[in-house]
């Protein structure tokens, strides 16, 4: 089974990777595991302002920070896990990510806000879901 965990940094993305973990110790073998982040891109006017080289150290850096405590966590389970970080729009990267390495389950955590700052902020767990072509598990 291949597994796609998707990770923001925040306590939620912990508990994604908590359920991944209990999720792997649950299966006859161990998922090929792949720890993913996309960063939303920087406002063209800042990227400009910042340089080629501050940028992609920017992405870097949230990369490994959002990573961080899944990488952990992975690690002390002692789970071997690929990862990869991207930049862009995070939901559509996920389904993009999806598709390409074709993976059999997303796993991602949700914050979990209320209907209307949803609709005014869009949801990252309900775009996957709507856009995904793999079954999504999301974690509250």
């Amino acid at each position: 089974m291949k597994v796609l965990l998707a990770v923001d940094g925040s306590p939620v993305s912990r508990r994604a990777t908590q359920h991944a973990v209990r999720l792997a110790r649950q299966l006859a073998s161990p998922p090929e595991l792949a720890l993913f982040y996309a960063d939303t891109p920087l406002l063209q006017s800042v990227a400009i302002k910042l340089g080629a080289d501050a940028v992609r150290r920017y992405h870097e850096e949230n990369g490994h920070a959002a990573m961080r405590d899944a990488r952990a966590l992975l690690k002390r389970a002692h789970l071997s896990f690929a990862e990869s970080q991207v930049v862009g729009e995070p939901a559509e990267a996920i389904v993009r990510e999806a598709k390409r390495g074709r993976y059999d389950l997303v796993v991602m955590g949700t914050h979990g806000r209320g209907a209307l700052e949803g609709l005014l902020l869009g949801s990252v767990a309900r775009k996957v879901i709507a856009q995904s072509p793999v079954p999504v598990t999301v974690v509250r």
